[in-house]
């Protein structure tokens, strides 16, 4: 554990549930306040290797079969990382495969201390484990990075980040405080499937990886039936703080099994807006804006249907000067000087733990 406060140029990996690739980034920062940002890197996952992850969703520590997408997650992750020679510490996130807080756990695929090993250099990981271990969902981790952001942007009213991943999270915060797990700064959870579902429908339909610039869904029109149904889920009635599985919403592909590939991906894109509309209203006061991070901000079909369903402007968070591709990589970075601080990571806004806690582990000395 680091005995001062200094600041501590970290770099951040993460490899999200929509499978598209490792992001690397470097935050400087004292596990408080950012200092600054540094540069990133993009490793991209091939078709044959997104096969590898496929096949291994759903599997926990133990089953058959997890040989491969466990080398193939460190040999990517070793190959970005690498490239990064003056970070003095890793924040490594793994590849989530199965996440069951109030049964089995979490599972992230890949070793943090043979990544230390092989890179040469301290990295925290298991960053999920102790929160569900203390009751919490071991999910999201990144509002206390949010909160730290929205410090570094200088704002001063209610604000909210939605990350657009695999699964859709939001993060209410009130920079109005001075720490991210004193009551009332923060409340973040999962609002529901994203972009998981739509990559599972296109890659299914027509072979492709995702809906690029939602040009699928553009040309097809939303069937409010199956709409409706999606909504019934009673997910969206549980209070927050709430998450999520990466396939939690399997049963959307079967709501639009009979639509043609446009009307399909046109209603999924609806149902994951719709998602996002039903989890602002958990919001405890009306955000003066919503900063939108992860690759759904890409696709001007998803942020139209939030622009014309919630109240408050709908950006990206480029808007205010931060790197959407690249905000969850940094958020583990910064993370990881927390851990190394012993600060904590989540709080009973973020993930419904009972206290404050930190988690993750420091392998290899910093």
């Amino acid at each position: 554990m680091m005995r001062d406060a200094r600041v501590i140029r970290a770099l951040g990996a993460m490899s999200g549930t929509s499978l598209d690739g490792v992001d690397a980034a470097v935050v400087e920062t004292d596990g408080e306040a950012i200092a600054g940002f540094g540069p990133s890197r993009y490793r991209a996952y091939t078709g044959p290797e997104q096969q590898i992850l496929r096949a291994a969703l759903g599997k926990w520590p133990g089953d058959s079969g997890l040989e491969a997408a466990q080398a193939l997650v460190e040999d990517a992750h070793v190959e970005v990382l690498a490239g990064f020679a003056d970070a003095e510490l890793v924040g490594f996130h793994g590849q989530t495969l199965a996440h069951d807080p109030g049964g089995r756990g979490t599972h992230q695929l890949g070793d943090g201390a043979a990544l230390s090993a092989r890179l040469g250099k301290p990295v925290v990981w298991d960053f999920r484990s102790n929160d569900i271990r203390l009751g919490g969902q071991g999910a999201p981790l990144a509002p206390f990075f949010h909160f730290a952001c929205a410090k570094w942007i200088g704002a001063t009213a209610p604000l909210a980040f939605l990350n657009l991943g695999g699964v859709g999270n939001l993060t209410w915060v009130d920079p109005g405080h001075a720490k991210p797990d004193m009551p009332g700064a923060l409340l973040a959870f999962d609002t529901g499937p994203a972009n998981a579902p739509i990559n599972d429908l296109v890659h299914t339909r027509l072979g492709q990886a995702y809906d690029r610039d939602g040009a699928l869904a553009a040309r097809g029109r939303v069937v409010d039936g199956a709409l409706e149904l999606f909504l019934e889920e009673g997910y969206f009635l549980k209070m927050p703080p709430k998450s999520l599985d990466r396939d939690a919403f399997s049963d959307m592909l079967e709501l639009v099994r009979e639509l043609d590939d446009a009307d399909a991906a046109a209603t999924m894109t609806a149902m994951a807006a719709a998602s996002v509309m039903r989890g602002m209203e958990h919001c405890p006061a009306p955000p003066a804006r919503l900063l939108v991070t992860g690759g759904g901000r890409h696709n001007p079909v998803m942020m139209q249907m939030l622009r014309a369903g919630l109240d408050c402007p709908v950006d990206p968070v480029e808007a205010v000067g931060l790197d959407g591709d690249m905000l969850e990589a940094q958020a583990f970075a910064y993370l990881a000087v927390r851990v190394a601080r012993g600060l904590p990571t989540s709080c009973p806004g973020t993930t419904g733990v009972r206290a404050a806690v930190g988690g993750g582990i420091l392998s290899g000395k910093l």
